[in-house]
């Protein structure tokens, strides 16, 4: 590029080769040159750094399409079929009303389950999450409609609403999906691992091969310059447990060249992101409290707790009748469980669950229980997968043991032994235990303690009710839809793998026949 923008000038500077230059023509073309190929190379590096620029205006638009496409259909079944239906129609005003809280739900539901996320969810997951959304928006929309109506309106045109949103969405994903993994192909990413080994967090990324390339691993103890040349040869870095001095330097440097970073976390990040930001006269400082949640919060939250159990044992009454049955044809064991687990500041208390094992589960002793355990019951299975096991606590949550949302209560002997290997795995305990929690909605079945424990912090430090309510509407996700084990995925994803390896082998060879060819 720079040879070519070179002749470009000199032709452009000094017209045939007839005419020979001077010295001092000569030193311009130089001049020239250098200046083409600095502007040449400044653009190539904004258009990199302008790339998530228009990443973001892509998904916004396609994401304005996708919500005005469900707005025109919902639009065309209320003017059809409920407009003049209702016992006191609308004028103009009151149905343009009815259009804006519509399209108002499909926000906020496509927010909380993140199904607007092009590129950042797997089309499975898009599908799920706009699913559930759609299903949401559609039966809040038609009790709206009812109470309005002040009788049970027809449901039939909310059904076929509901299929056409699903042939809408279904479209909107393989053309959204096709069009930007087109645009923006995957990125070319090196890692560079510190202390503790970068497989597991490699492996995890290398499932998105539509997303990360992963085609290089340095070692952090390598040279700042064989590091360094290692990084501009990629668009972005993988930091996996890198020391805090090297961390930091890596870090700034990325910052200075703008090269994208990926970083997994430590706990101490973790705290410092909760911190609250304070001047000392013209000095920043991070504050972090460490005590938890502040007064109003636990409040609020015990308010909140009281009122959700409340509420949800009446409407669940009878579906944890019907589980209570199928637990007691199934084995004619107990159909409840009790067993000793941690809360805030590692108080001990006795949780309440549906049994999902056979009734000596535990005659050799505590055990943390596997995906594949034979101890399960056909029930306790099906139980496990949707969640459903965990209803009895609603009755912990009213006696004030538990809350609604929170680290998962673990067993004392299991808790001991994770405090071996993690001091730091008491942290968790700032807050209440909890029905559901932000590590059981964003891990799997079989996430390791140390990333679980990392989640329990975010959401410690990160607290609020939304983030509660963001939380409970996951979890109805997490049940419909439970993820697979991390072995599961990584059997199913051996395939896309190896067909990664492959690519990135293929381009290192052209990358080095580029190299031969230079030196030639």
């Amino acid at each position: 590029m720079i040879q070519f923008a070179s002749k470009t000038a000199f032709g452009l500077a000094f017209g045939n080769e007839a005419d020979a230059p001077s010295a001092g023509q000569k030193i311009l073309w130089k001049v020239s040159c250098l200046h083409t190929a600095c502007q040449m190379l400044y653009a190539s590096k904004m258009m990199k750094n302008n790339r998530d620029q228009f990443k973001r205006i892509f998904s916004f638009f396609n994401a304005v399409l996708l919500v005005s496409l469900y707005a025109i259909g919902f639009v065309w079944v209320w003017y059809q079929s409920y407009s003049d239906a209702i016992l006191l129609p609308f004028y103009r005003r009151g149905n343009w009303v009815m259009i804006l809280i519509y399209v108002i739900l499909v926000l906020l539901f496509s927010k909380a389950f993140g199904g607007l996320k092009i590129g950042y969810l797997k089309r499975t997951d898009m599908f799920y999450s706009q699913t559930l959304s759609i299903f949401c928006v559609n039966v809040l929309t038609y009790l709206q409609i009812s109470v309005v109506n002040r009788d049970f309106s027809a449901t039939l045109p909310m059904m076929l609403l509901t299929v056409a949103d699903l042939i809408v969405l279904l479209l909107w994903i393989f053309l959204t999906n096709k069009v930007y993994f087109r645009l923006y192909p995957p990125r070319k990413l090196v890692v560079i691992y510190g202390d503790r080994t970068a497989a597991e967090l490699v492996l995890k990324m290398s499932r998105r091969v539509d997303k990360y390339m992963i085609c290089e691993s340095v070692s952090a103890e390598a040279s700042p310059e064989e590091i360094r040349k290692a990084m501009e040869r990629y668009e972005g870095i993988i930091l996996c447990e890198v020391s805090g001095k090297k961390r930091n330097d890596l870090i700034k440097y990325c910052f200075a060249k703008n090269i994208r970073a990926y970083v997994a976390p430590k706990l101490s990040d973790i705290i410092l992101r909760g911190a609250e930001e304070i001047r000392l006269f013209d000095t920043p400082l991070l504050l972090c409290r460490n005590y938890g949640l502040t007064f109003e919060q636990k409040l609020g939250k015990r308010l909140f707790d009281l009122v959700f159990a409340v509420v949800f044992l009446v409407v669940l009454s009878p579906i944890m009748l019907a589980v209570a049955i199928a637990i007691k044809l199934d084995d004619g064991g107990p159909v409840l469980f009790r067993q000793k687990r941690l809360t805030e500041r590692g108080r001990e208390f006795y949780v309440y669950k549906f049994r999902s094992m056979v009734v000596d589960a535990e005659k050799n002793g505590p055990q943390l229980a596997r995906e594949d355990d034979k101890r399960i019951t056909r029930v306790g299975r099906i139980l496990r997968k949707c969640r459903l096991d965990e209803l009895p606590q609603l009755f912990n949550i009213l006696k004030g043991d538990m809350s609604v949302v929170g680290p998962r209560p673990e067993r004392p002997e299991l808790a001991q032994e994770y405090e071996k290997n993690m001091p730091e795995f008491e942290f968790r305990l700032h807050v209440k235990a909890g029905l559901t929690g932000y590590a059981q909605v964003t891990g799997l079945y079989d996430t390791q303690p140390y990333d679980k424990l990392k989640m329990d912090l975010m959401y410690i430090e990160n607290y609020s009710i939304f983030l509660d309510l963001w939380i409970i509407l996951m979890t109805l996700k997490t049940a419909l839809f439970p993820g697979k084990s991390n072995e599961e995925a990584n059997a199913h994803d051996a395939q896309e793998l190896a067909a990664q390896e492959e690519l990135a082998r293929q381009e290192h060879i052209q990358h080095q026949e580029t190299e031969h060819n230079k030196g030639d």
